[in-house]
């Protein structure tokens, strides 16, 4: 729907753009701040129930979004990197903004905890498996990871098959806390795993 209005806004962005490139700002650099701004803005603003500041304070980073392609293109810089950094990051601002969401509607309490670090190892497997899929797209490589989809599968499946009988009886109760476990797990090394494919794809297009 939006689309209709990318010719007009990208006039807008053009000075903005040109302004920075002067300052020696990198569109990696503006990719990369406002990925962290959204990402922040997120997920400090809609679990705290600030549901109407929230969104302007998002879509202030989000603007980003547009501006490094802007800034790229009055450089004459298309690069592999260039696309793959953006798409990749864009899909971790986008799991931030639901994720965000949700916990305003996990409400507050351990539920929000580990419902913040269910949510956290989903994006963050999603993104491993996009990146990949991004890198392959690109004619270029990226299957190695601390946590791939079978690791994943794994852990989550086997620590709530764990606290699932602990908190039947049929374990040992401190078992019941292998599932939380797990997922700060997988939290941990689905962060990792997108780093460790990010970085073989920056190496292979450097070069």
């Amino acid at each position: 729907m939006l689309e209709h209005f990318r010719a007009g806004w990208q006039k807008v962005m053009h000075p903005l753009a040109a302004a920075l490139i002067r300052m020696h700002v990198t569109p990696d650099m503006v990719t990369w701040i406002g990925t962290v701004g959204s990402i922040a803005m997120a997920l400090i603003f809609f679990p705290l129930g600030m549901l109407w500041q929230g969104p302007w304070l998002v879509a202030l980073f989000i603007f980003s979004d547009s501006l490094d392609g802007n800034m790229a293109r009055q450089l004459g810089r298309h690069s592999q990197w260039g696309s793959f950094l953006d798409s990749s990051l864009d899909r971790l601002a986008d799991g931030a903004l639901f994720a965000g969401l949700v916990l305003y509607y996990a409400g507050p309490g351990d539920s929000r905890l580990w419902a913040g670090f269910g949510l956290a190892a989903l994006i963050l497997g999603q993104v491993t498996s996009y990146v990949r899929a991004k890198a392959e797209s690109l004619g270029l490589s990226a299957k190695m990871g601390l946590a791939t989809r079978a690791d994943r599968l794994l852990v989550s499946l086997l620590g709530a098959e764990l606290t699932g009988l602990a908190a039947a009886g049929f374990l040992p109760h401190w078992l019941i806390w292998a599932l939380p476990a797990g997922l700060i797990y997988l939290t941990i090394a689905g962060a990792v795993t997108v780093g460790q494919r990010m970085s073989a794809v920056h190496r292979q297009v450097t070069s």
